[in-house]
């Protein structure tokens, strides 16, 4: 799409947003007429002051003093319909940046895990919150500055039109000048705007990833390596900007040289009548006056034009996620599956991330109720992918999966998930206390069933030890939490929930050995009668699976018992004893 298109595009969307809050705007343009009338009747009333002086000695003292009294009570009246107008502008901007950051978040509950994967999340923190303060400055800019700049402009117009009208064609003449030079510099700020957000948004991303993996980046002496990284997204970030700044910082002294001619012809022409008694001096001083506010706008607007492209580039980085494909929505007649039984059927399925990198390809399995099913396999080969799509985080490409003969696209997610319990080897804590982040997924449980669920997890000795127990306050990812800790507290949330389906991924990863040969006692009570999807990477942990899928480039190898797949001697045998094989010998 064209630059002209899209911000057309944009600008239609922006103006949608406004007018869901219309009253506003009208009370804002009512206030601003009522201002700029204000303003405008004041040079009238100063020359008729200035014609009060005849000569020397003979001023009209009582009709200057009538006068000045009602242009002090005028501009009062135009001050405060100002406050007004800045009031109504205010509410209407920051109402505007409400919805649309709140229809931002609202849209990304519902993005499907694709788009959330292929993007830095500190580019997409970026867009909701730097590029919505910029859009949000310069729709405030707008608001302000447009509405009293126009109506000052045509009410200059009219007033110059019934004082002099030969004079006021000078002005409207040289007019078309300011107009051209503005628009000649707003087409070009644009894209350099657009360049601007766009490389703030890739640092936020690059500062938001640095600081998640601060202690990596330490570890591993990177520290050096990131800090040019840094340097070179800040240099092209600095010369985005200073190409637009310097673009918009242009536009308002070209209009004042333009407006400057405005005012000197106004000038030259009204003294020159003025001598040949065509205008008094009052009327002189009252034009060069309306002369002043007739151009002064053309620099407010042209100013305003600068901040509404960069806002506009800005709004379209939003726009931009919001227009966005969700996750396709429930059929209409969607199952609600109540409790499952847990069998699960996966027929000759099919699926890649990217279409050039098949991974799973004719992946098909039959899981009876309550079975221990154990995923293994070399790191990339397919595990979570299946995870993934029992979850219907994505959705098969060909083939099919039925958990009780339904299949999953036809099952509600809400529903599906419901019936899930998992724990990842990521772990993720909200802010907030220890027990609201284990009733996470029952917001309504008893803190009687969160000690116990605790307690199952072999949490409850450590969260004693902290400094309000249950109600100890933890922040952003855990705060201060050992990963272990972290992991325990996430193991707790599914020991309450009690799903009659459990997907452990590595579960168990950051527990010390003691800990986690409890814990797996407490799985093994938790398993019993649930169907359960277990992916480990340690296979003394899935011995007891009733069943073991053995996976390679996305395609089942080996399936069997623990026992059994050992005695064959296959890849499951060499990927089991490789751990304990000799060492190879010196050179």
């Amino acid at each position: 799409m064209s630059a002209p298109k899209a911000r057309r595009g944009t600008l239609g969307k922006v103006l949608r947003y406004v007018l869901r809050h219309a009253p506003l705007m009208l009370a804002s343009v009512l206030f601003a007429a009522v201002s700029v009338a204000c303003t405008l009747s004041i040079p009238i009333l100063t020359g008729q002051a200035v014609d009060c002086i005849l000569g020397p000695a003979q001023v009209d003292f009582p009709r200057v003093l009538r006068l000045l009294l009602l242009i002090a009570a005028i501009a009062g009246l135009g001050g405060f319909s100002q406050w007004l107008m800045n009031d109504c502008n205010n509410r209407a901007a920051y109402r505007v940046v409400r919805d649309v950051r709140r229809d931002a978040f609202e849209k990304l509950a519902t993005l499907p895990l694709s788009f959330l994967d292929s993007r830095p999340s500190g580019e997409i923190v970026s867009r909701i919150i730097a590029d919505v303060d910029q859009f949000a400055d310069g729709l405030l800019m707008g608001f302000t500055q447009l509405f009293t700049g126009v109506l000052t402009i045509l009410g200059t117009l009219l007033f110059m039109l019934s004082v002099h009208p030969l004079i006021t064609l000078v002005v409207v003449l040289v007019t078309p000048v300011s107009l051209f030079v503005a628009g000649f510099i707003a087409k070009r700020t644009y894209d350099l705007f657009r360049v601007q957000s766009a490389a703030r948004g890739e640092q936020t991303a690059f500062l938001e990833e640095m600081l998640s993996g601060q202690k990596v980046v330490q570890a591993f002496g990177r520290t050096a390596q990131t800090q040019q990284r840094f340097d070179a997204l800040n240099e092209t970030l600095r010369g985005a900007s200073l190409r637009a700044t310097f673009f918009s910082s242009i536009t308002n002294p070209s209009t004042r040289f333009v407006n400057s001619l405005v005012y000197t012809g106004v000038g030259i022409v009204g003294a020159l009548t003025v001598l040949s008694g065509g205008l008094t001096v009052g009327q002189l001083s009252a034009f060069l006056s309306y002369a002043n506010q007739y151009t002064k706008p053309f620099n407010e607007i042209s100013g305003v034009m600068t901040e509404l492209q960069n806002a506009l580039a800005c709004a379209d980085r939003v726009f931009d996620l919001l227009a966005q494909s969700p996750e396709p929505p429930d059929a209409p007649d969607a199952l609600d599956l109540g409790r499952a039984a847990g069998r699960v059927d996966v027929t000759d399925v099919a699926f890649s991330y990217r279409p050039d990198r098949p991974l799973l390809r004719d992946f098909s399995l039959q899981v009876p109720p309550g079975s221990r099913v154990a995923l293994v396999g070399p790191t990339g080969c397919g595990k979570t992918t299946v995870i993934n799509l029992l979850m219907r985080f994505y959705d098969v490409q060909s083939g099919s999966i039925a958990l009780d003969g339904a299949d999953l696209r036809r099952i509600r997610r809400r529903s599906l998930r419901d019936n899930y319990g998992m724990v990842l080897q990521e772990t993720w804590l909200k802010a907030g206390t220890v027990a609201e982040n284990i009733a996470y997924g029952d917001p309504a449980a008893t803190r009687e069933q969160i000690v116990a669920a605790a307690k199952a997890a072999h949490a409850h000795s450590f969260i004693t030890r902290l400094p309000q127990g249950y109600d100890t306050f933890l922040g952003e990812d855990g705060g201060s939490l050992s990963q272990g800790q972290k992991q325990l507290l996430c193991i707790a949330r599914v020991m309450l929930r009690l799903p009659p389906m459990l997907i452990l991924d590595e579960a168990t990863s950051s527990i010390d050995t003691r800990t986690e040969m409890r814990i797996q006692r407490a799985f093994a009570r938790l398993m019993q009668g649930r169907t359960c999807f277990i992916v480990a990477h340690r296979l003394s942990t899935v011995r007891d699976a009733d069943t073991i899928l053995v996976m390679r480039d996305g395609q089942i190898v080996e399936q069997g018992r623990h026992e059994e797949l050992l005695a064959r001697g296959g890849f499951y045998a060499q990927i089991y004893n490789s751990p304990f094989a000799d060492p190879p010998p010196p050179d």
